[in-house]
């Protein structure tokens, strides 16, 4: 089901988990997150995390520091930070605070959605 937001920006609905609510999928958004080189390569980074950080101090299961991923990068901390915020936003990483430290996952269920969503209007 496809809706329109109030500036006219295409949406898809998509049940995330029926236990809770449906997240909205954000599709300009993720086209545009997906036109930075660099973004697509953090998403590909973060797709098999223990083969690019398998150096990190606490688990995985947590997602990658942020920090981690700046080393990763070579950018500046602010452009890196620019970018997984462009991520975020998009919906396609998630992100948790553990004390001072932020870490990033891959969303798979809306990355899993975006691709249904290309596979069927084109």
């Amino acid at each position: 089901m496809q809706s329109w937001g109030a500036n006219r920006r295409p949406q898809l609905a998509v049940v995330d988990d029926p236990e809770t609510h449906p997240m909205t999928l954000d599709i300009d958004a993720i086209h545009k997150a997906l036109a930075n080189p660099v973004r697509r390569e953090i998403l590909g980074w973060l797709r098999e995390p223990y083969a690019h950080f398998g150096d990190q101090e606490l688990p995985l299961d947590y997602g990658v520091c942020a920090g981690k991923i700046n080393e990763h990068c070579g950018l500046s901390q602010s452009t890196v930070s620019a970018h997984l915020a462009a991520l975020q936003c998009a919906g396609l990483v998630t992100s948790k605070r553990v004390g001072q430290w932020v870490f990033f996952k891959r969303n798979e269920a809306v990355i899993q959605a975006f691709l249904e969503h290309m596979n069927t209007q084109f």
